[in-house]
């Protein structure tokens, strides 16, 4: 019987897990603390630890990680889904991360998977110490931002994939942020310390865009005075990030196929080749498998391009996240005006039933246009973009608006309607923390740690009764 241990300071949680697990026929043990934890595993032999991230201790689960992370799996979990998360697990050798609340079949399936490959551990922990001493990773928030699920898997893969080598192709609409998620990828990988160099490849001619990423030698053209390196060379040991590659020409994927294959560039006029030592991503908003098939993009580019593959998801898929970005956009507007602004409800639900064709840029834009036309310290609804007020986002927004369809209508994720309905019960308490658990079922402690992961400011000078 494959046997399991437990860690989270919360004794409801451990007993959930541990009522899950039983339904699978896998024996659990559970901790609450990180010392019982190591008392435990130093006692017996587990196929799989699951352990919070935050324990309420000076210890946390990256300490209970450190601890068991070489003879057996290790899947921790935490209430804040964010991309630093995910580094931080992935960079001390846990097996996978997943974001609360979570799903049971999520956890299950994400079990049985790790204890597959329990056989394995002590191979696994000498790969893990390789990993740590070429992994140097900055947490530096590259911008991006949501906790919706797709988000959360998103976050995962760039800390699976940020300290490989290998060539990764993003894909996603215009708008949705396919250069932060280079980006992120770039500060969380052994090459953080070095350039990233981003080029447009669809905002230059063919002739232009070979002097730029290969360079040129003195002569080679009229007004090349000089050797100039090319910004292949600038990207040298960091990350060189080549946006909307779908816009290349057939001659221009010849050239780059070659420097991709090869690890050289020629510059412009040059006799001689010259090595370079940069990881190339590249990102495009076109169907590039779709362009294959057409002829307007070399099969054997996309193949060498896509070793792995990103999608940033638009934000309609997401549309949790989208009072996340606009609470931000907001409080960036704010600051550059002198004034304190927030959203009306109304407001809200009409930004929540906008599709976002431009996405995650959009919203941002409509936040600033709004921050600006908003006559009061309240942004109304009559104060977005005429582009949102059209009677079909209005009857959306007003079905939306209903006190009970508001927690569902739009198909959110669990995630936000947990979110939603937790703002739904502080406002029919009047804030009332102590009435607010009672109604949810919980204790004030696991009250305030909701809140706290859903960003939501109780009053703390409020009388309870």
């Amino acid at each position: 019987m494959k046997s399991i241990l437990v860690v989270d300071d919360d004794r409801e949680t451990c007993e959930l897990l541990r009522e899950i697990f039983a339904g699978q026929g896998w024996a659990t043990e559970t901790a609450q603390t990180p010392q019982r934890a190591r008392e435990l595993s130093e006692a017996q032999k587990f196929d799989l630890v699951v352990s919070d991230v935050n324990l309420e201790a000076e210890e946390t689960g990256l300490d209970v990680l450190r601890h068991v992370r070489d003879v057996c799996p290790v899947i921790l979990v935490t209430g804040f889904g964010t991309l630093d998360a995910a580094v931080e697990a992935s960079r001390e050798g846990a097996w996978d991360f997943i974001s609360k609340p979570f799903k049971v079949e999520e956890v299950v399936a994400t079990a049985r998977r790790a204890m597959e490959k329990s056989s394995h551990a002590d191979s696994r922990g000498k790969e893990t110490a390789q990993r740590e001493d070429a992994f140097t990773a900055r947490y530096e928030d590259a911008g991006l931002t949501g906790r919706a699920p797709a988000m959360i898997e998103l976050y995962k893969e760039i800390a699976r994939v940020a300290a490989s080598r290998s060539t990764i192709l993003i894909t996603g609409e215009s708008g949705t942020g396919k250069e932060l998620v280079a980006r992120s990828l770039h500060k969380h990988s052994p090459r953080s310390e070095h350039p990233f160099v981003a080029v447009n490849c669809g905002a230059l001619t063919e002739t232009l865009l070979e002097a730029e990423l290969f360079g040129h030698v003195r002569g080679s053209f009229t007004g090349a005075v000089s050797d100039r390196k090319g910004l292949w060379e600038e990207a040298e040991e960091g990350t060189l990030f080549l946006d909307e590659i779908g816009e290349t020409s057939p001659a221009m994927q010849v050239k780059l196929l070659r420097a991709l294959q090869e690890s050289e560039i020629r510059r412009v006029g040059a006799s001689r080749a010259v090595r370079v030592n940069a990881r190339v991503v590249a990102a495009t908003n076109r169907d590039l498998e779709k362009e294959v098939r057409s002829g307007n993009f070399r099969e054997d580019l996309f193949y060498r391009l896509s070793v792995v593959t990103l999608r940033v998801p638009p934000l309609r898929e997401r549309r949790s996240d989208i009072s996340l970005l606009a609470e931000r956009f907001l409080h960036r507007a704010s600051e550059s005006m002198g004034r304190k602004l927030r959203f009306s409800e109304g407001a809200l639900t009409v930004l929540i039933s906008y599709d976002w064709p431009g996405n995650v840029r959009e919203l941002e834009n409509a936040i600033e246009y709004a921050a600006l036309h908003a006559r009061g310290l309240e942004v109304q609804a009559e104060d977005l973009p005429a582009k949102m007020q059209t009677s079909d986002v209005r009857s959306r927004a007003t079905l939306n608006a209903s006190p009970l369809k508001a927690l569902y209508s739009d198909l959110v994720s669990l995630d936000e309607l947990e979110r939603r309905y937790l703002i739904h019960v502080l406002e029919a308490t009047g804030g009332n923390r102590t009435r607010a658990a009672e109604i949810l079922g919980i204790d004030r402690r696991t009250l305030y740690r909701m809140a706290e992961r859903f960003q939501i400011k109780l009053d703390e000078k409020r009388e309870e009764n």
